[in-house]
């Protein structure tokens, strides 16, 4: 079945597919020359779709592994809609990044580049975590063991699709577990007490949905092994609050020193004092600066 979305002017499906492509070892997607598959759960149902632009300012949906009801298919589009941001309206954004000393260039250069979120919450820590203090490419090296040996998968045209473990199955592993696939120690166990969070109940996408961004960092915070900064990832990820971005970035921090030419990387005070010009934007700076490394 194929249908179209219709998307913002300031929409780049080429520019968010950039992004998508960055690793190969990536299994949650699988990208095309101009096409992106994903695999998403609607209920117990594992749903596989491919997108590809269209005419005009418009997507084009394509369900791979079956014909979807109405209900699916409206899960399909507000799932989309969520992962490339299509609700946030850019305008005062470019307004802002035209005008700017470290932004101009990069609004012009890399424009209808959304945040391409992480709409799953337990996905979005868990990702962070497995970031912390590693280059990119192991990181996404480790994601991809963890995925293969605990997340479901679908396969279609030979090729399998993965969706991200669940809560529930991670919650009932151990840490010996996660170290036989290379984890760190202290990865393994603040991936399990984020698992046992969601399991409980003490966290959820639902109970932070709405609240303020300091509201849902308190929330977030309380999980050992959840800083500052895995906190402000997955807000800014997951929930897209313009206002999240994680200050304490090492790569936000060199993006700053290269764009300004500075002798050395900027300190967490600096870094306030330029984002206050972008308050109510600060997600989408830190977005453009990250990608003009």
């Amino acid at each position: 079945m194929n249908f179209k979305l219709s998307v913002p002017e300031e929409f780049s499906f080429e520019q968010c597919l950039s992004f998508l492509k960055r690793s190969p070892k990536e299994l949650l997607h699988r990208c095309g020359e101009l096409s992106v598959r994903k695999l998403i759960r609607i209920g117990n149902v594992p749903v596989l779709f491919e997108i590809r632009p269209s005419k005009g300012h418009a997507l084009e949906v394509q369900v791979l592994n079956m014909w979807p009801s109405a209900t699916q298919k409206n899960t399909i589009t507000y799932y989309i809609k969520e992962w490339f941001d299509l609700e946030t309206d850019l305008k005062p954004f470019y307004r802002l990044g035209k005008k700017d000393q470290l932004l101009k260039g990069l609004v012009d250069e890399h424009y209808g580049y959304r945040i391409v979120g992480q709409p799953d919450l337990f996905e979005s820590l868990v990702w962070a975590v497995i970031g912390q203090q590693i280059n990119l490419q192991f990181a996404y090296t480790l994601k991809a063991r963890f995925v293969e040996e605990y997340g479901d998968r679908v396969e279609f045209d030979e090729t399998n699709y993965y969706l991200f473990p669940t809560p529930g199955r991670v919650s009932h592993l151990t840490e010996g577990e996660l170290l036989s696939l290379q984890f760190s120690r202290q990865k393994a166990k603040y991936i399990l007490l984020i698992a046992a969070a969601f399991e409980t109940g003490e966290i959820s996408k639902a109970t932070l949905q709405g609240l303020s961004l300091s509201d849902a960092k308190e929330r977030l915070t309380r999980i050992k092994g959840v800083g500052n900064w895995t906190a402000n990832y997955a807000i800014m990820k997951t929930f897209r609050l313009p206002d999240a971005f994680p200050l304490e970035d090492v790569g936000l921090h060199n993006a700053i020193k290269v764009r300004m030419k500075l002798d050395q990387k900027p300190t967490i005070d600096e870094v306030k004092a330029i984002f206050e010009k972008y308050a109510g934007w600060e997600a989408y700076a830190t977005l453009y600066l990250w990608r003009s490394l």
